[in-house]
Formats: structure tokens, C-alpha cells, sequence
């Protein structure tokens, strides 16, 4: 009777460790999920704001305000283009600008 008690309190005590190992085994990896969706929320909220950063920074003006700005770049004239098929007009005619010479 004692061996079988020895073996009940053994087996009662295993069953109680097991599932205190459980128990925290469960909070740690509920811990763990709740700052993964912490942190899936904060990552889905930077990528809206550089969607919409994206969308701001590429409207016409914008672009239009850079090209300006600084890649110095003005807009197109007879004044400064080039027509290959065209005779060249020498020091009085149109500017060559950007030919390949």
C-alpha cells in the first residue's frame, strides 16, 4: 500500500509541475503575441504615413518644384533644343544644348 501511495504522490507532483510549466509556458507566449500584434499595428501605421508621405511628396508641383529647385532645370523652348534633321544655323542661330558632339 505505501508503493502505491509513493507512486499516486509521485505522479501527483509531476502532474502539478507539468502544468505550472504549462500555465507559464501559456502567459509568456501570450505576452510574446501581444507585442507582436503591438508592434504589426505600429509597422501597419508607418506604412500608412509613408504611403501618404509618398502620395504628397510625388503630385506635379512637387515634382515640378524639385526639378526647379535642385536639378536646376527650366522648361523647354525653341530656344534650347536640338533638331538633329535641322541645318545647323552656326553663332547667330538657335542654342545647341545637350547634342552629342
Amino acid at each position: 500500500m505505501t508503493r502505491l501511495n509513493l507512486i499516486l504522490m509521485i505522479a501527483v507532483m509531476a502532474s502539478g509541475v507539468y502544468m505550472v510549466r504549462s500555465a507559464y509556458d501559456a502567459r509568456r507566449l501570450f505576452t510574446e503575441l501581444d507585442r507582436s500584434q503591438s508592434e504589426a499595428r505600429r509597422l501597419d501605421a508607418d506604412y500608412q504615413r509613408l504611403l501618404a508621405d509618398r502620395q504628397a511628396q510625388a503630385t506635379n508641383l512637387r515634382v515640378e518644384q524639385v526639378a526647379r529647385e535642385r536639378l536646376k532645370m527650366r522648361p523647354i523652348t525653341p530656344a534650347i533644343t536640338y533638331n538633329p534633321e535641322a541645318p545647323a544655323q552656326g553663332a547667330s542661330g538657335a542654342r545647341v544644348v545637350g547634342a552629342a558632339q
